[in-house]
C-alpha cells in the first residue's frame, strides 16, 4: 500500500497488521499537522489546544504500535533489535527556517482541517473495528476513537469562539 497521493491509501488493507499500520500512519500524519499548526500559530490558547491534541495523537500512535506488536511477533523482535542498535545520546536540536506566523484566517483553516482529519480518523477506526475480530485490539481502537471524537468537539468549540460567522444551530 502506498501513501503517495494526498496521504490517502492506494489499496485495501486485508490483514489486522496492515489495518493497525493504517491507523499508525493516520496518527503520524496528525502529529505532523498539529506540530506545523503549533509552529505557525501565535494565539496561545489555540497553540495549547493543538498541543493537547498532538499529545493524544502521539499516545494513539503508541497504542496502535503496542497492539501491532501483540500480534506481529517479528515487529516485537525488531523492537528489541532497535533498542540495542539505535543509541542517541543527545536530544536533537534543529534550526528551522523562520516560519511565517499564521493569520486569523489561517488559524480558522487549520482548525477546520484538523476537524476534517479527526472525522476521517473516526471513520477509518470505525471501519477497522468492523473488520478486526480481536476484542482487545477493538477495545484499543474504540478508546482511540473516543479521543478523536473529543478532539472534534474541542476543535469545534475553538472554531465557534474564533470565527465571526455562525455554524448553524451549534453554539
Amino acid at each position: 500500500m502506498s501513501y503517495t497521493t494526498n496521504r490517502q491509501p492506494q489499496g485495501l488493507s486485508k490483514s489486522t497488521e496492515s489495518l493497525l499500520r493504517e491507523g499508525m500512519i493516520g496518527e503520524v500524519v496528525a502529529i505532523n499537522d498539529y506540530s506545523y499548526f503549533i509552529g505557525v500559530t501565535e494565539n496561545k490558547d489555540v497553540r495549547e489546544l493543538f498541543h493537547h491534541i498532538m499529545e493524544d495523537e502521539k499516545r494513539h500512535y503508541g497504542m496502535f504500535l503496542e497492539a501491532l506488536r501483540r500480534i506481529d511477533k517479528e515487529e516485537e523482535e525488531l523492537q528489541q533489535e532497535a533498542k540495542e542498535h539505535v543509541v542517541i545520546k543527545n536530544k536533537l536540536k534543529c534550526k528551522t527556517e523562520n516560519k511565517k506566523k499564521a493569520s486569523s484566517h489561517d488559524i480558522l483553516v487549520f482548525i477546520r482541517d484538523a476537524i476534517k482529519a479527526e472525522l476521517e480518523a473516526i471513520i477509518l477506526y470505525d471501519s477497522l473495528t468492523e473488520i478486526i475480530e480481536d476484542e482487545v485490539i477493538n477495545r484499543i481502537i474504540k478508546d482511540i476513537t473516543k479521543d478523536e471524537k473529543e478532539h472534534v468537539e474541542e476543535l469545534t468549540r475553538a472554531l465557534i469562539i474564533l470565527d465571526n460567522d455562525t455554524y448553524g444551530p451549534i453554539e
